[in-house]
């Protein structure tokens, strides 16, 4: 829909690309699409980017600046009814991604609001809100080399919500991992941190989180005994075990009010 996908950046992730379909069509169309593949059984994950780019035919077929209202929700309640059911019995994955735009004449309380109606809301079994909280520099500071962001749990069927990750996503090499275990790691006094030097046991990792990021990238040994030793502390199952999964977890009042509901 926003026929956009990087090939060479894909590629990085992996080999099996014959495994991968793409396809581009207005929304009624993209729609059955999804439903037939979703209902074949054949197909594991089914991405829609996205739904604000989903362009329905009488749009299309109108004139720019004709009024259309609702269409695309009512194309999107009626789809999630059926294709809810069929990802169902198929064991199939639907990954819708959204846009936000704002309400008009909103003077209190939160303007935002999702494309497509709220019908998305309703059937969806866990919603991801991703915000930009920061850019990232090189290291001398003269170019943005990757984007600090946050995602928070807005809602989750099959776990705890509410929580929140905070992670970095580097320039043509995606969510960057030894930001990850370094975060973790600090967070669970496995590295240590005085004033600005960070060290793991006797081992200086440098002074500044990017000199102590390009020693753990140029020390692979270090980075995966670090990993192994703030696995090793988090129990399976637990509510900690998000700190891995790329940042922090909600605060101890969310966790607590959680568990007393």
């Amino acid at each position: 829909m926003t026929r956009c996908l990087p090939w060479n950046f894909t590629l990085s992730f992996s080999d099996g690309t014959e495994q991968l379909l793409t396809a581009s069509a207005p929304q009624n169309s993209a729609i059955l699409v999804a439903d037939r593949m979703c209902r074949s059984g054949a197909i594991d994950l089914i991405c829609i980017d996205s739904v604000s780019a989903l362009t329905p035919r009488a749009e299309i077929e109108g004139e720019i600046g004709m009024q259309q209202m609702g269409l695309q929700a009512r194309l999107m309640s009626q789809a999630l009814r059926k294709m809810s059911g069929n990802a169902s019995k198929a064991g199939c994955t639907l990954m819708f991604l959204n846009q936000i735009r704002y309400k008009i004449g909103v003077f209190y309380g939160n303007p935002e609001v999702t494309s497509g109606g709220i019908a998305l809301k309703f059937f969806a079994s866990v919603r991801l809100e991703i915000r930009l909280i920061g850019k990232i520099k090189s290291a001398k500071g003269d170019e943005d080399v990757g984007v600090k962001v946050r995602v928070r749990v807005q809602k989750s069927k099959v776990s705890r919500p509410y929580k929140q990750a905070e992670f970095e996503i580097i320039f043509g090499e995606g969510v960057s991992k030894l930001g990850c275990v370094l975060d973790c790691a600090e967070l669970m006094d496995v590295v240590a941190k005085k004033g600005s030097w960070y060290s793991y046991k006797d081992i200086r990792l440098g002074q500044g989180r990017e000199k102590a990021l390009q020693y753990l990238r140029e020390s692979p040994t270090t980075c995966d005994e670090i990993e192994k030793v703030v696995r090793a502390m988090i129990p399976e199952g637990s509510r900690h075990m998000s700190l891995l999964a790329f940042g922090q977890s909600s605060s101890t009042e969310d966790e607590q009010a959680y568990d007393e509901q």
